[in-house]
């Protein structure tokens, strides 16, 4: 049997064919190699923003200098809590405004922010003790020292008229103190009254 030649107007017919569908190959490949950079690109910079918002969250916190509690006059109470802070080694600026606190006490748990801007429901006082750049109620400096007041429910007179529903703390008695900056850094201070405060006006809780 004889076999087929092809004629030369074949092989082109052929050969179009097969240059159309390696051109759409590459498309294919074009766009599909587009679709991965544009997803590896978002990918990235979502996971280099949860890195910094996670290294912020354990870097940006508050660090406690000294926690003490004022003595009520003629009373065996504490009816304000000050405590003094500046901002952990390594943290960014941290803006006390914008810090809430979580008192946890023996009449229950109250949510605190900063009086500066809420004065509507519980919150705490600001006051500067050291302020070497000016910039309260920001932490900006390693040598700022900022005092957190609370004033508790008792001798309103003693505290200046700002308290929370958290009556004042009795001899032994204890609370937990949560300090929580804008980034989610946290700072738990436990607060525990001492077993007597005769003749106290201060004392370290």
């Amino acid at each position: 049997m004889k076999a087929r030649t092809i004629e030369k107007e074949e092989r082109g017919q052929v050969g179009i064919g097969t240059l159309i569908v390696f051109i759409a190959m590459v498309l294919v490949a074009a766009i599909a190699a587009g679709v991965l950079i544009n997803t590896a690109g978002f990918l990235q910079s979502q996971s280099e923003q949860t890195g910094e918002e996670s290294t912020a969250q354990v870097s940006d916190r508050l660090e406690t200098v000294s926690v003490t509690g004022n003595v009520t006059d003629g009373a065996n109470e504490i009816n304000k809590i000050e405590v003094m802070v500046t901002k952990a080694a390594g943290a960014n600026d941290i803006d006390l405004n914008a810090t809430t606190a979580q008192l946890v006490g023996p009449d229950g748990t109250f949510n605190l922010v900063s009086g500066n801007v809420d004065l509507t429901g519980d919150y705490f006082n600001i006051t500067a003790f050291r302020d070497v750049d000016d910039s309260s109620p920001v932490l900006a400096d390693a040598e700022d020292r900022f005092i957190i007041e609370i004033g508790l429910s008792g001798d309103a007179a003693d505290v200046g008229g700002s308290t929370i529903g958290q009556a004042a703390l009795q001899e032994g008695e204890t609370a937990l103190l949560t300090l929580n900056t804008q980034a989610g850094g946290q700072t738990e201070i436990r607060l525990s009254v001492p077993d007597t405060l005769d003749g106290e006006s201060s004392v370290t809780l």
